[in-house]
C-alpha cells in the first residue's frame, strides 16, 4: 500500500532539494476539468519536477471525492494542500449550476491563497489554475514573484473565445445585444453557438467568463489540452498574437493519458455481467456508445426519443445514462425513464447503466464503431485518441465551439440543427435512428476519424508535437529556479 500523501499546511515544510520548480495547482470544481487537471499532473511528475495540489472537501461530487483519492494514492509524493473556504451563502444565486457555485465560493475565498503558497517549501516555482479562477490567482502569483500558467481544459478555439471576448464587448454598440463573435485569425462564431450565459452579461458566469479572460493576457503560458493537427489555426491565431496582442506562449499538451488508477477501476468494472464485459463480447465497430457527460442531465422526454431512436437504428449499443446534474442526487430508476418494455425489446444488443465506466476503455475497445456525444471537449479529445466517428450533438455550455473542432478536423459529425439546453422543442426518435445507422455505414466517416488518431499518436510520441509542448513548459519552470 502506498503511503498516505504529505499533506501540508502554510507552516510545515517540504524536503525535497531547492533546485528543481515546484508547482502549486489549483484546480476548481467539475469532472470536466479536475480529470484533465489529474492527468496532466501526473504527465508532469515524471519530468523531476515537485507538485502540490490546492485541495478542497467536500467535494460537489462523489466522483471528484473519487478522483482526489485515486491521484494521491497514485502518486504519493504529490503534497496535498488543505484549503478551507470561507461560509458561502448560494441563496444569493436561487437556482445556480453547483459546480458554478462552487467556482464563485473558491473565488471568494482565493484571496486567503497567498500565504499558504508564500510558507510553503520549497519555494513555489509557479501556479497552474484553471480558467475559472485565473482572475483571483494570477494577481497572487504575482505579488508572490512566481509564475502563474493556466490549465485549459477545452479546446484552443473555445480560448480564442475566452480571451476574445472581453475586447468584442468593448468594441460593440453599448445598448447592441450580444451577436455573432468574429475571432480574428481563427473564424466567426454565430451566436447561436456562444455558451447561452454570454447572451445575459448579468450573469454570474458571464462575469466570471469576462474577468477572466481579460486576466489571461497577463499570465505567463497557457496550457492547453488540444493539439497541433486537431486545431492547427486557432493554435496558430493565439500564438502570433492575432486574437489577442501580447498573449502569453501557448503550449499545446494534449491528449492527456489516463492514469494508473483509471485502469485499475476500468479492470474491476470488467466483472462477468458488467458493462465492459459485455462490450467484449461484440462484433468489431457494431455498438454505438451513448454518453451525454458528468454533467448533462437530458430531459426524461428526450432521453425517450433517445431510446426510440436507439431502438429503430436495429445497432447494438451502450447507454450510459444521467438524469441529474450532480451524481448524488441521481436517484432514477432507469425503467421509470425508459419506460415500460424497452430494456425487454433491446435485451442482448443493447446496454443501459447508470454506472461508472472508463470512457478511454471503451472508445478503445474494437466493438465500438461510433460515439453519440454531448460534444464535450474531453469527451472530442478522447473520440479523436480512439480514431472513433463522434456524433456531435451539443447540450450546453462551450459544446458547439467544440463541435466546429469536430466537423472541421474529422473526428465526427454535428447536428447542428439539433436541440440543445433551454429549448423547448425535442429531437425525434425517428431522426436520431436515422443519423446513427447512417453513420454507422459510412466508410467515409470512419476513415477520417481514424487518421485523426494517427495524428495523436504521432503527437504524444517522443518528439511530438505535445511531447515537446511538456518540454518546453517543463525548460520554462527549470529557466526561473
Amino acid at each position: 500500500m502506498a503511503p498516505p500523501p504529505a499533506v501540508l499546511s502554510s507552516g510545515e515544510l517540504g524536503a525535497r532539494g531547492h533546485t528543481r520548480p515546484h508547482v502549486v495547482f489549483v484546480p476548481s470544481a467539475g469532472m470536466g476539468h479536475l480529470l484533465q487537471f489529474f492527468r496532466f499532473i501526473g504527465a508532469l511528475s515524471a519530468h523531476d519536477v515537485d507538485i502540490s495540489v490546492v485541495t478542497v472537501f467536500p467535494t460537489v461530487s462523489a466522483a471528484e471525492a473519487d478522483h482526489f483519492a485515486a491521484l494521491f494514492r497514485d502518486y504519493p509524493s504529490v503534497r496535498r494542500l488543505d484549503f478551507d473556504l470561507l461560509p458561502f451563502d448560494a441563496s444569493e444565486f436561487p437556482g445556480g449550476d453547483p459546480f458554478l457555485l462552487r467556482w464563485e465560493a473558491l473565488r471568494r475565498s482565493l484571496h486567503l491563497l497567498g500565504p499558504v503558497i508564500a510558507g510553503v517549501t520549497p519555494r513555489v516555482t509557479a501556479t497552474v489554475t484553471d480558467v475559472t479562477l485565473v482572475s483571483h490567482v494570477n494577481p497572487i502569483a504575482k505579488d508572490l514573484g512566481v509564475q502563474c500558467h493556466v490549465l485549459y481544459v477545452s479546446s484552443a478555439a473555445m480560448m480564442s473565445l475566452v480571451s476574445y471576448f472581453p475586447i468584442y464587448l468593448d468594441n460593440k454598440d453599448a445598448g447592441a445585444d450580444v451577436g455573432d463573435v468574429d475571432i480574428p485569425g481563427v473564424r466567426r462564431l454565430k451566436r447561436s453557438w456562444l455558451p447561452q450565459p454570454l447572451l445575459d452579461l448579468n450573469k454570474l458566469f458571464t462575469k466570471q467568463f469576462i474577468e477572466n479572460g481579460r486576466e489571461m493576457v497577463k499570465t505567463d503560458g497557457v496550457l492547453i489540452n488540444t493539439f497541433d493537427a486537431l486545431e492547427p489555426v486557432a493554435l496558430a491565431a493565439l500564438r502570433d498574437g492575432k486574437v489577442v496582442r501580447g498573449f502569453p506562449p501557448v503550449f499545446a499538451v494534449g491528449p492527456h493519458s489516463s492514469l494508473a488508477s483509471e485502469a485499475t477501476k476500468g479492470a474491476a468494472a470488467e466483472a462477468e455481467g458488467s458493462p465492459m464485459a459485455w462490450l467484449r463480447q461484440q462484433p468489431a465497430r457494431s455498438v454505438v456508445y451513448v454518453a451525454f457527460g458528468s454533467r448533462c442531465a437530458v430531459s426524461h422526454e428526450q432521453i425517450r426519443e433517445i431510446a426510440a431512436g436507439l431502438e429503430a437504428s436495429g445497432s447494438r449499443f451502450l447507454w450510459i445514462l444521467k438524469t441529474t446534474v450532480v451524481d448524488r442526487d441521481d436517484d432514477a430508476g432507469i425503467r421509470d425513464v425508459l419506460g415500460d418494455g424497452f430494456l425487454e425489446r433491446v435485451r442482448g444488443r443493447g446496454v443501459v447503466t447508470k454506472a461508472w465506466v472508463d470512457q478511454d476503455a471503451v472508445l478503445r475497445d474494437p466493438a465500438v464503431g461510433l460515439f453519440l456525444s454531448h460534444s464535450g471537449w474531453n469527451s472530442v479529445i478522447e473520440a479523436a485518441t480512439a480514431g472513433v466517428p463522434l456524433l456531435a450533438w451539443p447540450r450546453g455550455g462551450d459544446h458547439r465551439v467544440a463541435a466546429t473542432v469536430v466537423a472541421s478536423s474529422g473526428v465526427g459529425v454535428w447536428m447542428e440543427q439539433w436541440s440543445w439546453d433551454g429549448e423547448e422543442w425535442l429531437v425525434s426518435g425517428e431522426e436520431i435512428g436515422g443519423k446513427v445507422k447512417e453513420m454507422m455505414a459510412d466508410a467515409g466517416v470512419r476513415e477520417k476519424a481514424a487518421k485523426v488518431g494517427e495524428e495523436v499518436a504521432k503527437a504524444v510520441a517522443v518528439g511530438g508535437t505535445s511531447h515537446t509542448g511538456i518540454l518546453d513548459f517543463v525548460a520554462k519552470l527549470k529557466a526561473t529556479t
